[in-house]
């Protein structure tokens, strides 16, 4: 007798959130968000009528891939 595997559970839309959402849970700026799609750095995952949702680790993962470092002063 095998034992099957289930198959991983597609992801919910409650997992979604708004651009607006996403900027405050990021602590920046709506047009922040808004730049990184148009960058590159973050892609919707979804949409409900106008708004583009993102996942949550989406927006954490593009929020530390552009987070600036500090100059180091040259000697």
């Amino acid at each position: 007798m095998s034992t099957r595997r289930s198959p991983l559970p597609a992801p919910s839309r409650a997992a979604l959130i708004t651009g607006t959402l996403a900027a405050q849970e990021a602590d920046v700026a709506p047009a922040t968000i808004r730049k990184w799609v148009q960058l590159g750095h973050l892609t919707p995952a979804g949409s409900r009528g106008r708004a583009q949702l993102y996942r949550l680790e989406d927006v954490f993962a593009a929020e530390r891939a552009t987070r600036r470092k500090p100059r180091t002063p040259r000697t």
